[in-house]
């Protein structure tokens, strides 16, 4: 069944002149005709611009320190993610077979994705002060919510800072495997803590992994 792509443009709260510059941007590598990943590439700049610009502002006393933290607290994967799932992204999604068959449509490295190409597609349909429009309303509540006092440094930061003030040796990451095709693997880490406790995760990226293990150990070390 054809989907009503000006049900999402009005939700998203942007109506696009170029309707397949959204149909694009929800269209993933698997599935035939253009795909998302150079509008990807786009969102990815503007993103990161808009936000470090909105916090420059927002926190003329802030450390470049500070404002990196916090940056990178408001652009993350996880961040996109939740705004992904607010939308309801996943269902517009276009997916290959294979990728719908595997539950690629909850995928958070999709829905990042996704949601990176809508404002690549949203920059493209319109001009550069639309869009930081359109990105800095869909961060709105956590823009308000950010502060560099709490801004949270990565979690394999936090973890090492945490051993250390304690005299406790680091933690051991290693791969314990890597499954999917070039374009879209997933890693599997294990984090291995002084007192022989192991922890694993997952993620798209080997960085990514390692730190939902960091995560996880984290939460463990402080339980403890």
């Amino acid at each position: 069944m054809k989907k009503n792509y000006s049900q999402l443009a009005k939700l998203l709260g942007y109506q696009f002149n170029d309707e397949s510059l959204l149909v694009q941007a929800l269209t993933h590598r698997s599935f035939k005709g253009a795909h998302n990943e150079r509008l990807e590439f786009v969102g990815d700049a503007l993103l990161g611009m808009f936000v470090a610009e909105a916090l420059y502002f927002a926190f003329p006393k802030a450390t470049e320190g500070e404002l990196t933290r916090m940056r990178s607290q408001l652009v993350k994967g996880q961040t996109l993610t939740e705004v992904a799932k607010e939308y309801d992204i996943s269902s517009w999604l276009l997916l290959g077979p294979g990728e719908m068959k595997s539950g690629g449509f909850r995928r958070d490295s999709i829905l990042e994705d996704a949601i990176e190409s809508i404002i690549g597609a949203v920059y493209l349909d319109s001009d550069i002060e639309q869009c930081r429009t359109f990105v800095l309303r869909l961060l709105d509540e956590r823009l308000k919510q950010v502060d560099p006092s709490n801004a949270l440094k990565d979690p394999k930061t936090q973890l090492q800072e945490w051993l250390q003030s304690r005299k406790r040796p680091l933690p051991t990451y290693e791969v314990a495997g890597v499954s999917g095709q070039a374009h879209n693997q997933t890693f599997k880490i294990s984090c291995t803590l002084d007192n022989g406790k192991l922890l694993s995760a997952t993620g798209t990226s080997r960085r990514k992994a390692e730190q939902a293990a960091a995560r996880k150990a984290l939460e463990v070390v402080k339980g403890e």
